[in-house]
């Protein structure tokens, strides 16, 4: 598998590449230079279940606020620079672990170097960032049209750029809103680089849409073994970036651990507000670390069959509920009391 070849980078003090468990990340929305919104952002990221978090930075104001952020916080922060080469030498000095750049986009050789060797001298990793719609109108020439092979084209030159300058603590990232066109260049890309990839569909939507081609992209690449972090970029609050990543690397097998809620879809047999229900348990065990299924059924009659894998779980009927461990039924309660009595149960389970 390709993750488990990558070369090893660290970021503060956490490492990815070579195996290591799939990195989740997110970016603040909120501006960067309010010291105080930022950081409380971070910090419900980090409740969540964020492993690295990156900030923008288009003001040496933002550049500066780095460091007082960085003082109450627990992740490894990066920078998010555009255009100005000085943002990314400054976000360095104030204690950014890492930057993400567009070598194509900071100007000149010359300013890219000055870049290069900030970090260098930090030994800060540089993650190299090449989005489709910025692809240079040569490759869009050469490939006649944004093609996956354009953008892998466009990161290597950029990685080339770096190592010129005498060095290669990178990670790429290559993103598109298109998902199988990006899917296609992860699959050359992890076949002609070792660097870690940072994995993520860019632009991919609000949190109904973004979720399915989040799921459907990442999933795909994910599974072939491909990709050492990754961002489910949604547009709205970036907690439920971090929910869908832990969902989606659960369910590949590539993360261990919170409780995985299952439920049925509902039908006419279905006399409690089963939607409801579900969502309140959801909501409940989001903070609870156990390693274990939850079922949330609708149905008495065939909600304990249907929840026999799962380790625990709840079917409401009409004015009375159930509590089940692995499809037996092991008490009957009111249905107003489903939710305590499962409350109460994971508390046990806890210890």
């Amino acid at each position: 598998m390709y993750r488990d070849k990558t070369r090893t980078v660290q970021i503060g003090d956490k490492v990815i590449g070579g195996g290591n468990p799939v990195m989740i990340q997110s970016m603040t929305n909120t501006a960067t230079e309010d010291v105080e919104a930022t950081v409380a952002q971070i910090l419900r990221l980090e409740r969540a279940g964020c492993e690295i978090i990156r900030c923008t930075v288009p003001t040496m104001e933002a550049a500066q606020a780095l460091s007082k952020i960085k003082e109450q916080i627990h992740i490894p922060l990066v920078a998010d620079i555009h255009f100005d080469h000085k943002m990314a030498i400054a976000a360095i000095e104030n204690g950014a672990d890492k930057i993400r750049i567009n070598p194509g986009n900071i100007g000149s050789r010359e300013k890219v170097a000055a870049v290069v060797a900030a970090a260098k001298e930090k030994n800060i990793p540089i993650r190299v960032g090449v989005n489709s719609g910025s692809l240079e109108r040569e490759l869009v020439e050469k490939y006649q049209g944004v093609t996956a092979q354009g953008i892998v084209e466009s990161a290597l030159d950029k990685v080339h750029i770096i190592e010129e300058l005498g060095y290669d603590n990178l990670v790429i990232s290559i993103k598109s809103s298109d998902v199988m066109m990006c899917v296609r260049a992860h699959e050359l890309l992890a076949e002609q680089t070792d660097y870690p990839l940072h994995v993520g569909i860019t632009e991919s939507g609000t949190v109904a849409s973004g979720n399915i081609k989040s799921a459907v992209g990442l999933g795909i690449i994910l599974h072939q073994g491909i990709g050492d972090t990754i961002r489910v970029s949604l547009t709205g609050d970036p907690v439920e970036e971090i929910k869908s990543a832990r969902l989606i690397l659960r369910t590949l097998g590539l993360r261990k651990g919170g409780i995985e809620v299952v439920s049925c879809p509902t039908c006419g047999r279905t006399k409690i507000d089963l939607i409801g229900l579900a969502n309140q348990v959801e909501e409940m065990v989001a903070d609870i670390p156990l390693d274990i299924k939850v079922a949330v059924m609708g149905c008495a009659v065939n909600g304990p069959g249907e929840a026999r894998e799962a380790d625990i779980g709840i079917a409401g009927g009409i004015g009375e509920g159930l509590l089940i461990k692995k499809g037996e039924i092991v008490k009957k309660v009111p249905e107003a009391e489903l939710l305590d009595t499962l409350r109460e149960e994971l508390l046990h389970w806890q210890g």
